[in-house]
C-alpha cells in the first residue's frame, strides 16, 4: 500500500475548516467498534491513525512492512461497515489490532520475549505488548534531513509521500504519544517546510524549524507518560482530581456542572491513549475539542482562534491555550467553607460532591497554584473536617482553618522560592551541585551517571521556571518536579532504591513533592567497599575542556558522598576547597601526575 492512498488525509489537514467528525454518544451500544470508528474518522484518517497505532507497537517495522497490517485492518473495517454482523467484526479494537500482530510471521525472531504476549488473554495481552514499548529507541537511526534543495522539491512533487514518512517515524520514535499529537506535529512540519522553502536560506530555517520541532515531541512525549502513569498508579479517582483541579484553572467561568463532565470525558480518553487505542483516542479528542468549542462563551474566550483552526490543530491549540480570566468579584470561600453553619452537614451527606465542589471553587480562584498543592490544601481541608465535626462545636474546631491550609502554601511557596534564589544567584552549576549533594544522599544507591541526569532534568526545571512571572513560577516548578519525580518512580519499581523513596513514590500523589523535599539522609544505607578508581585523578583534571572537567568533579563529589552521606555541608566545604587548591597548585607543575599523586 502506497502513501498515497495511507495519508491524503494530510489534505485535510491544511484545507478543510471542519472534519466530519460527528458522531453518536459514546456510551451508545454499537454492534461493531471498529466500523463505528471508520465511519468516524473517515478512511484517510483511519489509515494514518492505523499506521501510528502498528507502528507504536512494532517499532522495528518498515515502513513497507506495517502497510499489509494497515491494509488488512482497513478491509475488516470496510467489511464490517457494510455488513456489521460479518466475522471478527464484534471484536473489541484492541483484539483486531494484537490478532493482526500475533499472526506477524517471525514476530520471536525480531521481538524475542514479545512474542510471549500472544498467548495472554485480552486485557493482559495489550498490558503485556504495552510493557515491551521502548519509549528511546536506540534501534531506530538518527533522522537524516535530505538537503535544501531536495527535501523542497520533494514536498512540491510528492507531498503526501514526505508527510506520511514523517508521521512514522515520529510514531516508533515516540511509542506512547497520543496520535492526536503525531498528526499535530506533521501540521507543524508541513508549515515549516512551506515557509522555509521561501526562504533565500531554507537551511537554516529548517534547521530552526527541526530544533522547535523535537522539542515539542519530546515534551509531548515526557508528558502523555506522565499523565498515563499517574492514571495508572494512582487510578482514576486521583487523575480526575487532578484533571478536575486544571480544568477549573484553565476554565474559571465555565460552570461547575460542565467541568464534572468534561473531566469525566477526559478520563476516557486517557484511557483509551494509554492502552494504545489510538483510533478511540483519536476520535474520542476530536469529538470532545468539537463539544467544546460549540460552547465557547461557556468555556473560555481564549480558544476563538482554536476553534477556527481545522480540527487537528484546533486541539492542540486549546490544549495550549491560556487559561481563561477569572471572574471579578468571587465571593469569599471562608463564608462558604468555614463560616457557614451548615458545614458538617453538607460534608457528610455527599463526601465527595462536597470536596469537588471545594476544589472547583478554590481551583478558579488561584490559577498562580500548581494542581498538586491545591490537592495537599483540599486534602488539609477534608482531615480537618473529618476530625472537626465529629466534636461538640465543629466550628470552633475549624474556625483556624485558612492559617491551617496556608501552612501548605508557604511551604511551597519557601521551597519555589529559596531554590530561585540560590540558581539565580550562584548560577546554574552551584545549584546542580547543591542538587546532587541533596539527592546523593538522600538516596546513594541510586548510579552516578542517574544521579547527575536527574540533577540536569531539576537544574532545566529551575532555569525555565524561575525566570517567569511570580505567579507562573509556582505551577511551572512543582508540574514539571512532579514529572522528573515520576520518571524516578518508575525507576524504583524496576530496581529498588530505598526504603524512603519507595514510600514517598506509593503513599500519595499530591505530598510527592513535599515527601521528596523533607527526605533525610538514607541510614540504612551501607557504603560499597572502597573502590581507590573512583578517585583515580590524572592530568585530565588539567588538560580537559571546561565542561569535561566540571562533569568529573560532579562525578567525584557524587562518589565522595556515596562514601560519607552523613558528611556536614561544612565538611563538603572543607573537601571541595581542598581539591580545587590541589587542581590550581598540580595544574601549574610541569609533572601533573606526580602531583596529584602526592597531594
Amino acid at each position: 500500500m502506497k502513501w498515497v492512498t495511507l495519508i491524503s488525509f494530510i489534505f485535510l489537514l491544511s484545507s478543510a475548516k471542519s472534519w466530519n467528525l460527528q458522531r453518536v454518544a459514546r456510551d451508545a451500544d454499537h454492534k461493531s467498534e471498529i466500523a463505528h470508528r471508520y465511519n468516524d474518522l473517515k478512511e484517510e484518517t483511519f489509515k494514518a491513525v492505523t499506521m501510528i497505532t502498528f507502528a507504536q507497537y512494532l517499532q522495528r517495522c518498515s515502513y513497507d512492512g506495517l502497510s499489509k497490517l494497515v491494509k488488512d485492518v482497513v478491509d475488516l473495517a470496510q467489511k464490517c461497515v457494510a455488513n456489521e454482523d460479518a466475522p471478527d467484526c464484534t471484536k473489541s479494537l484492541p483484539s483486531i489490532f494484537l490478532d493482526e500482530i500475533c499472526q506477524v510471521e517471525k514476530l520471536r525472531d525480531s521481538y524475542g520475549a514479545m512474542a510471549d504476549c500472544c498467548a495472554k488473554a485480552d486485557p493482559e495481552r495489550n498490558e503485556c505488548f504495552l510493557s515491551f514499548k521502548v519509549p528511546e529507541p536506540d534501534f531506530v537511526q538518527p533522522y537524516v534531513r535530505p538537503s535544501a534543495d531536495v527535501i523542497c522539491t520533494e514536498y512540491q512533487d510528492n507531498r503526501v509521500a514526505l508527510l506520511g514518512n514523517f508521521i512514522y517515524a515520529v510514531a516508533r520514535r515516540h511509542p506512547f504519544m497520543y496520535a492526536p499529537t503525531i498528526l499535530s506535529l506533521a501540521v507543524d512540519y508541513e508549515h515549516g517546510l512551506q515557509d522555509c522553502c521561501k526562504q533565500s536560506d531554507i537551511g537554516t530555517c529548517l534547521d530552526e524549524k527541526e530544533v522547535e520541532i523535537k522539542a515539542k515531541a519530546k515534551k509531548a512525549s515526557v508528558k502523555h507518560q506522565y499523565s498515563c502513569g499517574i492514571l495508572k498508579d494512582f487510578g482514576e479517582r486521583v487523575f480526575k482530581a487532578n484533571k478536575f483541579v486544571l480544568m477549573s484553572q484553565k476554565f474559571p467561568n465555565s460552570p461547575y456542572s460542565e467541568l464534572v463532565k468534561l473531566v469525566d470525558d477526559i478520563k476516557d480518553i486517557y484511557k483509551e491513549c494509554c492502552a494504545g487505542d489510538m483510533l478511540e483516542c483519536m476520535d474520542d479528542r476530536a469529538e470532545l475539542m468539537n463539544y467544546i468549542c460549540s460552547k465557547q462563551d461557556v468555556f473560555s474566550s481564549k480558544i476563538k482562534g482554536c476553534c477556527e483552526k481545522p480540527v487537528v490543530e484546533r486541539s492542540q491549540c486549546i490544549i495550549e491555550a491560556e487559561f481563561d480570566d477569572k471572574p471579578d468579584n468571587l465571593p469569599s470561600l471562608v463564608e462558604t467553607y468555614i463560616q457557614d453553619k451548615e458545614v458538617c452537614n453538607r460534608f457528610e451527606a455527599g463526601h465527595d460532591a462536597f470536596l469537588s465542589k471545594f476544589l472547583y471553587d478554590y481551583s478558579r480562584r488561584h490559577p498562580e497554584f500548581s494542581s498538586q498543592l491545591i490537592l495537599r490544601i483540599a486534602k488539609g481541608y477534608e482531615t480537618l473536617l473529618e476530625k472537626c465535626c465529629k466534636t461538640d462545636d465543629p466550628a470552633a474546631c475549624y474556625g483556624n482553618a485558612v492559617e491551617d491550609l496556608n501552612k501548605h502554601i508557604k511551604e511551597t511557596q519557601d521551597v519555589v522560592k529559596t531554590n530561585c534564589e540560590l540558581l539565580n544567584t550562584h548560577g546554574e552549576g552551584d545549584f546542580l551541585k547543591a542538587l546532587l549533594i541533596r539527592y546523593t544522599k538522600k538516596m546513594p544507591q541510586v548510579s552516578t551517571e542517574t544521579l547527575l541526569e536527574i540533577g540536569k532534568k531539576m537544574t532545566h526545571v529551575g532555569t525555565k521556571c524561575c525566570n517567569l512571572p511570580e505567579d507562573k513560577r509556582l505551577p511551572c516548578s512543582e508540574g514539571y518536579l512532579n514529572i522528573v519525580i515520576q520518571d524516578m518512580c518508575r525507576r524504583q519499581e524496576t530496581t529498588p532504591i530505598n526504603d524512603n523513596v519507595s514510600h514517598c513514590c506509593r503513599d500519595s500523589y499530591a505530598y510527592r513533592r513535599p515527601c521528596f523535599t523533607s527526605m533525610g539522609v538514607d541510614t540504612k544505607y551501607v557504603p560499597p567497599p572502597f573502590n581507590p578508581d573512583m578517585f583515580n585523578f590524572d592530568e585530565n583534571l588539567c588538560t580537559a575542556p571546561p565542561a569535561e572537567r566540571e562533569l568529573g568533579q560532579m562525578k567525584l563529589l557524587v562518589n565522595l558522598i556515596k562514601r560519607k552521606p552523613q558528611m556536614t555541608e561544612e565538611q563538603i566545604k572543607t573537601i571541595a576547597d581542598g581539591f580545587t587548591s590541589m587542581v590550581d597548585k598540580c595544574c601549574k607543575q610541569s609533572d601533573i601526575v606526580s602531583c596529584l599523586g602526592e597531594e
